[in-house]
């Protein structure tokens, strides 16, 4: 499976000038966030996706520590309206270890489902709805949001003033 996409929703390009603003992506993503959404965070060791999924989970009401899953692979929120997986595969040395784990059930379902180092998992994963890539830019962040579904755009579009928030750019 690829995860080419599918629908014409073109990338949201965001500077994040700080690690609030990274945390500011987050929790504006909260507020459009629908049971069963994939999410994917994609970028290299200190680009930011724990950063924003804590921006995220504290938008729902989390007030816990939020901690990339890195040895535990995958942590349940319950927050808000929503169940919510933080998965991190970044300790994954093949694709079958995601299978093998029984990750699957997590991703059919009304759970939102928000992953770091998807690339681990291979092809084995479902397509995402939106994906994020983080890179460093700066003393900054460039963040590319793109959706590979209707559900993924619908979040996107409805996100779609983000462009105009303090510290975006």
């Amino acid at each position: 499976m690829t995860h080419s996409a599918h629908h014409s929703h073109r990338p949201l390009c965001l500077h994040l000038r700080d690690e609030a603003a990274t945390a500011h992506l987050g929790r504006c993503l909260a507020a459009t966030l629908a049971p069963g959404l994939r999410i994917y965070l994609r970028g290299d060791l200190g680009a930011g996706k724990t950063t924003l999924a804590r921006g995220l989970l504290r938008a729902l009401g989390f007030q816990g520590r939020v901690k990339s899953p890195s040895y535990t692979l995958v942590e349940l929120y319950t927050v808000s309206r929503l169940n919510l997986y933080h998965f991190d595969f970044f300790r994954f040395r093949e694709p079958k270890e995601w299978s093998d784990a029984g990750f699957r059930e997590y991703f059919s379902g009304a759970a939102v489902c928000l992953v770091e180092w998807p690339e681990k998992a291979g092809d084995v994963l479902p397509m995402p709805d939106i994906e994020i890539l983080l890179s460093t830019a700066g003393a900054g962040r460039d963040a590319l949001l793109t959706a590979h579904t209707e559900a993924g755009e619908k979040c996107l579009e409805a996100a779609s003033g983000l462009k105009s928030q303090d510290g975006f750019s």
